[in-house]
């Protein structure tokens, strides 16, 4: 058994601790990992501070260096996705192409340190300011801290370490406890790359207490957090007038208008997305309103398309699920639709767990106050509720703490506009599930799914800061 050390100031360093790493569907311990304490994550950040006062990096060299490191990765696929395969419980060929989404990720990275730019102010066109000229110029902020969650450990972290380099700034990274083998692996490729030390530094442990250092520390000016929404909020007060972008889930609705070409293609869609990852994704399908009258076949459809997907060896390219990342994750989903049925919920197929494998699960007969309806499930099932008028479906879309993205499948362009004009999310995906990303596209939500936006483009944004510069030109 491995045992795996953090990376702070370009060195491998063990920690206060260890923490064991399981194989997710067979529960073997597969490795361990060094754990941080105060003194590991106040390295970190001096190392990650130091790197960004002394560390002279050109755009174009921030650029090839994260291209070097996309590339390398590429080059390791295999050795990345089977590790991931492992750590997180992904079926293989899902396990494959998350390193494919996250070499892209990076590319779309690099291509943004040679885009930083500002934009003229038309200062001229004011009383007395004829002789002045104005520009904005972007400048990175200092410390970043990336937080990335355990169902997309490789592509989450390189939305979030990709762009803080390219825009300049050094990172102290910290993922979860559940799948820091990855992590490990990223940090390899960057150093590799040429990345000079102390410009992304790794820390591994628990998140409530490295945590805690992390926020308390002010040398970091930006986190950038994925996961649930109480932590979310923990951390949105900690920082204080700090920056921070939080991505924190969701109750994914799609909404089925009656005038669809092709329930079944649209059932099996909705399953693919609600099932994927088993389930766990922040936008996974949860909620489907379908007309009511073409409810009863999307049911009927959904549950065959349910009944299809394939679990099994994880190393089986066919394999379409896998377990959910612990036992206790399984047994939570198992409760929460149990207390759905005892209130009256019906389970069409699934509704069963061996261990940490949940079924594939389609319920109906919900209500809004159900959890597997109003909580996220983060877990292979949804709901089927029927609706009337399109004004009825988005206004039970609406009825959510969440809002990070809804799916609208119709042919009608007045359903769809009326849909983008009035559903409460950051992101409407016509003639799709609200499960589509595209890693170029802003990716965020509103209330409590978050604040802030991901994709290098957007993402820079947020890790920049915008200065004026005014010219007094006269004479």
């Amino acid at each position: 058994m491995k045992t795996v050390e953090m990376l702070i100031d370009g060195v491998r360093v063990a920690g206060e601790g260890t923490l064991p790493v399981y194989h997710k569907a067979t529960g073997e311990v597969i490795a361990e990992i060094c754990t941080a304490g105060e003194k590991e994550v106040r390295a970190a950040v001096d190392a990650a501070e130091r790197a960004f006062h002394t560390v002279e990096l050109s755009p174009y060299e921030r650029y090839e260096i994260i291209m070097r490191a996309a590339n390398l990765m590429r080059e390791r696929r295999e050795e990345f996705a089977e590790a991931l395969s492992a750590e997180a419980g992904k079926p293989i060929r899902d396990a494959r192409g998350e390193i494919d989404r996250s070499y892209q990720t990076l590319i779309l990275s690099a291509e943004e340190a040679k885009r930083l730019r500002g934009q003229t102010v038309p200062l001229a066109g004011a009383p007395g300011c004829g002789n002045r000229m104005a520009f904005t110029i972007r400048r990175p902020l200092g410390v970043v801290c990336a937080i990335t969650p355990f169902n997309f450990p490789v592509n989450l972290a390189a939305h979030k370490i990709g762009p803080a380099l390219a825009a300049g700034n050094t990172v102290v990274y910290k993922p979860a406890s559940a799948t820091p083998l990855t992590a490990s692996l990223l940090c390899d490729v960057f150093v590799e790359a040429g990345l000079p030390a102390g410009c992304l530094n790794l820390v591994y442990g628990a998140g409530s207490a490295v945590g805690r250092l992390l926020t308390a520390d002010e040398r970091i000016r930006m986190f950038s957090f994925t996961g649930s929404v109480p932590v979310g909020k923990a951390l949105h007060e900690a920082v204080g007038f700090r920056r921070i972008s939080l991505e924190l889930g969701s109750n994914s609705a799609n909404i089925v208008h009656e005038d669809v070409d092709d329930v079944a293609w649209v059932a099996e869609h909705c399953a693919r997305h609600a099932f994927v990852n088993a389930g766990q994704v922040c936008i996974s399908c949860q909620r489907v309103y379908a007309a009511r009258s073409i409810y009863e076949a999307f049911c009927r459809a959904a549950v065959t398309a349910a009944e299809d997907f394939r679990s099994g060896d994880l190393m089986d390219v066919h394999t379409q699920i896998g377990p959910m990342i612990s036992v206790r994750e399984a047994k939570r989903i198992e409760a929460w639709v149990h207390e759905a049925e005892a209130a009256g919920a019906r389970v069409l197929t699934g509704g069963t767990r061996r261990g940490a494998f949940y079924a594939p699960t389609v319920l109906t007969d919900v209500t809004p106050e159900m959890k597997v309806v109003s909580e996220e499930t983060f877990a292979p099932v949804f709901s089927i509720i029927p609706y009337d008028t399109i004004e009825e479906a988005v206004r039970m879309a609406n009825d959510t703490r969440y809002g990070l993205q809804a799916g609208v499948f119709t042919r009608s362009l007045a359903v769809a506009n009326y849909c983008a004009e009035n559903l409460e999310v950051g992101g409407v995906i016509i003639g799709d599930g609200a499960t589509f990303r595209m890693d170029n596209m802003p990716y965020g939500g509103v209330k409590d799914s978050g604040v802030g936006r991901e994709g290098p483009a957007y993402a820079i944004r947020e890790l920049t800061e915008e200065k004026l510069i005014v010219l007094n030109v006269e004479g």
